[in-house]
């Protein structure tokens, strides 16, 4: 009895484990943005979180803090070029608390007028399961124009 009760707990545990999660996303990531940067020909610097940017045009006015309130225009693709998004030409409007972590991260890099590149590994952009037809584990890719910054402290 003991050992069909051990049999079982076995195949249990075993019809219970997830392939997903043993897929190293963060190292694929970085070698996905690694070879798009290279294919590319685009120097980027990389922060701690692991998210890489492009700063094209740092700009020359306000410099967000995570807190504030941003009017952004951008494109978002994967690195094989597909388009998943963009904004209006003038922007939309957030607060970098809504955002992806890589956004949140990212817009701080460039100052009101600045303009760029964010690649967004998905451990910062939508994880690791599929969301609102994003591909789990996903590297998003951002064209920004930071163009307004509105100091939430005011």
């Amino acid at each position: 009895m003991k050992t069909k009760f051990l049999a079982l707990l076995l195949v249990f545990f075993i019809s219970c484990s997830d392939d997903d999660e043993q897929v190293d996303y963060i190292s694929l990531n970085d070698q996905e943005i690694q070879d798009y940067l290279e294919a590319n020909d685009l120097q980027a610097e990389k922060s701690v979180s692991g998210l890489y940017y492009v700063v094209d045009n740092e700009g020359d006015g306000a410099q967000p803090k995570t807190t504030d309130q941003v009017r952004v225009a951008y494109k978002g693709y994967y690195t094989d070029g597909e388009v998943f998004d963009q904004s209006p030409a003038d922007g939309i409007s957030f607060s970098l608390r809504q955002v992806i972590p890589g956004w949140t991260e990212g817009i701080t890099y460039f100052k009101e007028g600045g303009n760029g590149i964010l690649l967004v590994p998905s451990h910062l952009g939508y994880g690791f399961n599929d969301y609102r037809g994003i591909p789990g584990g996903s590297v998003l890719i951002f064209e920004i124009n930071l163009i307004e910054v509105v100091d939430s402290s005011n």
